[in-house]
């Protein structure tokens, strides 16, 4: 089973002993959590993905397990409501009975398990991999840790009803109950929360408690529980003090209970003798009702008081108990959105039950449930509660009288057992006047006011009502779901507060996908951008930049590097280079984006994470374009079928670029009126209908290498579109495409060439075949002898690296293999003798050089390199190799060593 030690946030898990003695036991391969679109669904963000290998079970489905199907029935009876592909109640287990596999199962009783806890779930899907028996099982979660919890609970389930064992299923629901209420945001940030993204306005939990960001970039708003960051500190501060919350009120002319504070029991004494009994004792930093006593009457009772209040405060409130009703009041920006009263837990006596059984009926109302999840809480019995019942000379067993009212807890907190009645509508004109006159008092834009007073309905001041406490973070859930009256939206005021209408919660987000020149497209959109007068953030596979400044280097194309500009509050443009890995791994780093371009998908990568074919890979890059915003841009490279076919799933505009004017796609798309960026006698040229804007000709754009560069005449075009949607000047960007100049600085590691005396060195990433290509149209218009350093990738496909192999040996003259850092799964042999099996099939009498490290191989390449060569290194440690070649430079220009012969 597996225990959760939630009070430290640590989980233990120990595998049931059926895992050993079960003979059809399955395998979980590796448990991935979506937080974004993902391949499996552009709308459902948060999916858990489970690669199961069902081993001996592939050979059973359920139809040939005896007795399984009643036994599944009789465990999850609700489980009939699941309507499968059958479209109709009971679908699932008609499956079930005529034959489906584990997997399939499995995928249901995770999404059952979580809704029996709490969590309504209702999406999943299983499908097969390439592998023989394995599985990729697929279902939405509502809390992270509840999900991967469930997906090994579910597999522990199915083994057990395969094998006919007993299953505690309730203890399993009860953990599923404890995690989600411990990770879950609080239903008072969870309701704010709900109503942002009704608006479509984003959010990024920053913590594991409720701190969270609404909105992106330098839009971005806080909230914490419900304190925002238009919430004043010193209102804050001085809600926190009853004291000072209390004389402010007072010089104010507000009514509020007599009272003084104390430290001693002498001063307590004297307080009483001042303000006679009964009273209430509260600490001075207290909130939620912590450490309250009210309605105390002796001196004994007033000592423990005491003591209660001084376990959250050195000072002591001593009050006046005022009589009558607990009323809570919201105020929000100042004005006020609603009123409830507030009841402590309580049970009514029949002269039949005892207090212990009363409370057991009471937990039995369908509306009360564990935490928060549903419209009541369940009463649990504490020491406040046998503290309580003990002042009345009562115990648990105690039969009250039939209509006899029975407080459990001292406070009227919803979280322990309360109920709150709407009140809203019957507040006097007065009332409210005060109240919003309150929250200017204290300063508190988000503003909970206690009254007590027999009713709201009549002003305060004339029924001998008093203020009792205001309240920064007041919980929202008595307004949201009352258990009497009418519920109220309070989160909308609290989002108009933060986001008044014409205001943006959103920054512009271009995404960039596609197998090659995603890097350099990027780089190139950045800085447009940035010359536009941007504040730009942009993430690449060589790090995440703010404003040009490297924040963190590595490959940073994942949805913890998006959400790392997203989060930034300088940043008003992210540019986000989104890779295949980090789609597959967790989903992307944001909802919705408003230009996607996809440079191309071509093979690469393929054989891993259960992506077998170009079909599979061109579906994972299109997750990109399917999240652009309904009246955003999707750029697609019509040259490239697999690119270009993307187009018909899409529900948002569609610009497409090409290097052929003629091409069929464009020729359609223009006529329709559609725009295009193509490449046409030497210029970069955007068009539209039956007119074209040359923007540039080819030779004058330094990324181009005075037009030899044709792949990067690709990543220009739909970088011009992306700048022509988003209304930049054609004369701008005209600028911004002569300024920048590919080079160490501006593209690390794509085509950057360095020309020593008697040879040149270019440094570029490519490492599949589309970037070979791409290297081999570039050399085929230099006239040299072509060295090339290669290395092979471990967790390619052996047809890959052999093609890689060939590929090379028609582009070089002479070929140096080197090693990656990392092999990926294979020995160095292995890797060599592919690529050199490629190579001979192309040309036997290949020379070949083989240093297995980088350094060497460069050092080796440089020192004996002939005059008149170029040496194309394909780096794997792009920083490295740039570091290590500029430094031979520098050498070569000092003449402080001889290269070349």
């Amino acid at each position: 089973m597996t225990i959760w030690n939630l009070k430290n946030g640590i989980s233990i898990l120990f595998e049931k002993q059926t895992q050993q003695t079960n003979p059809f036991c399955m395998k979980i391969l590796d448990i991935k959590v979506m937080r974004g679109p993902n391949y499996w669904s552009v709308r459902r963000h948060k999916l858990i993905q489970m690669r199961l290998d069902l081993e001996e079970m592939e050979e059973r489905p359920t139809n040939k397990i005896d007795g399984f199907g009643e036994r599944l029935e009789k465990m999850f009876p609700s489980m009939y409501s699941h309507r499968c592909s059958e479209e109709m109640a009971g679908g699932f287990f008609k499956r079930v009975k005529e034959g489906t596999w584990m997997g399939h199962v499995i995928e249901h009783i995770a999404l059952e398990l979580q809704t029996l806890a709490g969590m309504d779930c209702g999406f999943g899907r299983t499908r097969s991999t390439s592998k023989h028996g394995v599985y990729n099982v697929v279902f939405n979660y509502m809390e992270e840790k509840a999900g991967i919890y469930t997906a090994k609970a579910a597999v522990r389930i199915a083994e057990a009803l395969i094998a006919g064992t007993e299953y505690d299923l309730q203890e399993d629901i009860q953990n599923l109950r404890e995690i989600r209420e411990d990770e879950r945001l609080g239903p008072s940030t969870g309701t704010i929360v709900e109503e942002a993204v009704s608006r479509g306005i984003p959010f990024i939990r920053l913590n594991r408690h409720s701190l969270v960001q609404l909105g992106y970039g330098v839009n971005q708003r806080r909230i914490r529980a419900t304190i925002a960051s238009t919430t004043g500190s010193i209102a804050v501060d001085i809600a926190c003090d009853k004291e000072e919350t209390k004389n402010l009120l007072e010089a104010a002319e507000i009514p509020v209970p007599k009272g003084r504070i104390i430290y001693t029991e002498e001063g307590l004494k004297e307080a009483i003798e001042r303000i006679n009994y009964p009273i209430v004792t509260k600490p001075v930093d207290g909130n939620h009702g912590k450490g309250a006593t009210t309605n105390i009457r002796n001196w004994e009772d007033a000592v423990k008081g005491l003591e209660a209040a001084k376990k959250y405060s050195r000072g002591v409130i001593v009050e006046r108990f005022i009589t009558g009703q607990d009323h809570r009041v919201l105020v929000i920006n100042y004005k006020f959105v609603a009123a409830a009263i507030r009841k402590p837990a309580a049970v009514t006596g029949d002269g039949i039950h005892s207090i212990q059984e009363l409370i057991d009926i009471t937990n039995q109302d369908p509306r009360r449930g564990y935490g928060h999840e549903k419209t009541l809480t369940s009463i649990k019995i504490d020491d406040f509660t046998l503290d309580m019942l003990n002042k009345k000379g009562l115990t648990l067993d105690s039969i009250p009288e039939k209509g006899q009212e029975i407080w459990l807890k001292p406070t009227a907190n919803l979280s322990t057992g309360g109920t709150a009645t709407d009140v809203t509508d019957m507040v006097h004109p007065d009332n409210i006047f005060m109240c919003e006159r309150i929250a200017r008092i204290i300063g508190l834009d988000i503003c909970g006011i206690d009254i007590m007073a027999e009713s709201l309905t009549e002003p305060i001041t004339q029924n001998g009502g008093a203020i009792l406490e205001v309240n920064a973070a007041p919980g929202f859930r008595m307004h949201i779901d009352p258990a009497e009256g009418l519920p109220r939206n309070v989160a909308e005021p609290v989002i108009d507060m933060l986001y008044p209408p014409g205001s943006s919660a959103r920054i512009p987000i271009i995404a960039v996908s596609g197998t090659n020149g995603k890097t350099t497209t990027t780089r190139l959109m950045a800085h447009m951008v940035k010359t536009m007068g941007y504040k730009v953030g942009y993430t690449t596979t060589d790090g995440i930049y703010i404003q040009n400044q490297m924040m963190m280097r590595g490959d940073c194309t994942g949805p913890v590097s998006a959400e790392f500009v997203l989060k930034d509050p300088t940043v008003d443009f992210a540019v986000l280079e989104c890779a295949r890995g980090g789609i597959l791994r967790a989903g992307l780093g944001f909802h919705n984006c408003d230009i996607a371009i996809v440079t191309n998908v071509a093979e690469d990568h393929l054989g891993l994470q259960d992506i077998d074919t170009i079909e599979q890979l061109a579906r994972v890059k299109a997750v990109v374009p399917e999240s652009v915003l309904p009246g955003g841009y999707a750029i697609l490279n019509a040259d490239n079928q697999w690119t270009a076919s993307m187009a018909k799933n899409l529900k948002c505009k569609i610009a497409y670029f090409s290097m052929d004017e003629n091409n069929p796609i464009i020729q359609d798309h223009v006529k329709k009126g559609g725009l295009a960026a193509i490449y046409e006698n030497g210029f970069v040229t955007i068009s539209k209908g039956t007119w074209k804007i040359r923007v540039e000709k080819s030779v004058n754009i330094p990324l181009t290498y005075g037009g030899r560069a044709l792949y990067n005449i690709q990543n220009i075009l739909p970088t011009l579109l992306a700048g022509f949607i988003r209304n930049f000047k054609i004369e701008d960007m005209r600028i911004a495409l002569q300024t920048f100049i590919p080079g160490p600085a501006q593209t690390p590691g794509r085509m950057n060439i360095f020309r020593f005396k008697n040879f040149e060195v270019m440094v570029d990433y490519a490492h599949n075949a589309a970037g070979f290509s791409a290297i081999a149209d570039m050399l085929s218009k230099i006239e040299a002898l072509h060295v090339g350093i290669i290395a092979g990738v471990g967790d390619r496909r052996d047809e890959d690296t052999i093609a890689l192999g060939k590929m090379a040996a028609g582009m070089f003259d002479e070929i140096i293999i080197r090693q990656d850092k990392n092999l990926r799964g294979r020995t160095e042999q292995e890797i060599i003798d592919l690529m050199m099996k490629g190579i001979q099939e192309v040309d036997p009498g290949k020379k070949v050089t083989i240093i297995k490290k980088e350094t060497e191989a460069i050092d080796y390449a440089i020192k004996n390199a002939k005059r008149n060569s170029f040496i194309t290194i394909c780096s794997d440690v792009v920083p490295d190799a740039l570091d290590q070649i500029m430094k031979l430079k520098e050498m070569d220009d000092a003449g402080e060593m001889e290269f070349g012969s």
